[in-house]
């Protein structure tokens, strides 16, 4: 039994996991972090999380970059396991990450979908083919009218995969308003729409002469992350310090 703080309990994923969880023969959510209390969940939820005393195998975040400091901190002095969902960290915040996975394992993915993180490879595949032959590379994602940063932490991983593979050649553009000029080739165009309940819609395209391809990911729940950050922490909870991602995960289970 995977023991499980559920850090951002009240969010709308944190109430997605809580409701698998409670399914899951396998894993318990022992203790809950929000800026509210809450005492409807089955569990103590906390607002201050040094507060929490829980028995606490592992933690999932799906909180806000408000809150990461104090996770970090907490999780190194108990020795916990963190799964990290939460995206649009600042740079600071991305140093105490690594930091911290000296002491303690870390998790870090900015979508925890077996699909994406499948066309995460896959990109890196397709733009060796494509970028030589002088396609242009474009990114764009929607999400609800709710989401905070923009673009999404997908978006910029989708983006670093395609970077990555191409030794770093590319330079992101988020806004091309106050541009007169032609597309650079070297440009790797980001854009983000924010509207309604969209729960997240992500699509590459490579485009070049007389010719588009486009690799495209819907979400049309939220179950898709509760799933693969249930996994994830069960799979994080016995592990040595050190940074892991998704592809961890999936390599685990075949």
């Amino acid at each position: 039994m995977t023991k499980i703080l559920m850090h951002g309990c009240n969010g709308r994923m944190g109430r997605v996991i809580g409701d698998m969880v409670a399914n899951d023969p396998d894993a318990e959510i022992v203790a809950g972090v929000d800026i509210a209390m809450n005492d409807s969940l089955g569990f103590n939820v906390y607002t201050d999380i040094d507060k929490c005393d829980a028995d606490i195998d592992v933690i999932i975040d799906f909180s806000s970059v408000k809150a990461i400091d104090s996770l970090l901190s907490y999780a190194v002095e108990r020795k916990i396991p963190v799964v990290l969902c939460t995206t649009g960290l600042t740079t600071e915040q991305l140093d105490n990450v690594r930091e911290a996975s000296k002491t303690i394992p870390i998790l870090k993915s900015a979508n925890m979908s077996l699909g994406i993180n499948t066309i995460m490879n896959l990109l890196k595949t397709a733009s060796n083919v494509f970028c030589p032959a002088g396609f242009d590379v474009e990114i764009v994602e929607a999400h609800h009218n709710q989401k905070l940063d923009a673009p999404s932490g997908t978006a910029l991983a989708l983006a670093d995969s395609i970077n990555e593979a191409r030794n770093g050649e590319f330079e992101y553009v988020f806004d091309r308003s106050e541009k007169r000029q032609k597309r650079d080739k070297k440009e790797l165009g980001i854009s983000a729409v924010r509207a309604g309940n969209i729960p997240g819609t992500h699509t590459v395209m490579f485009a070049g002469p007389d010719e588009l391809i486009e690799i495209k990911h819907t979400a049309y729940s939220r179950n898709i992350f509760a799933n693969g950050a249930i996994n994830a922490a069960k799979f994080l909870a016995n592990k040595e310090a050190g940074m892991y991602d998704m592809s961890d995960v999936i390599a685990a289970q075949l």
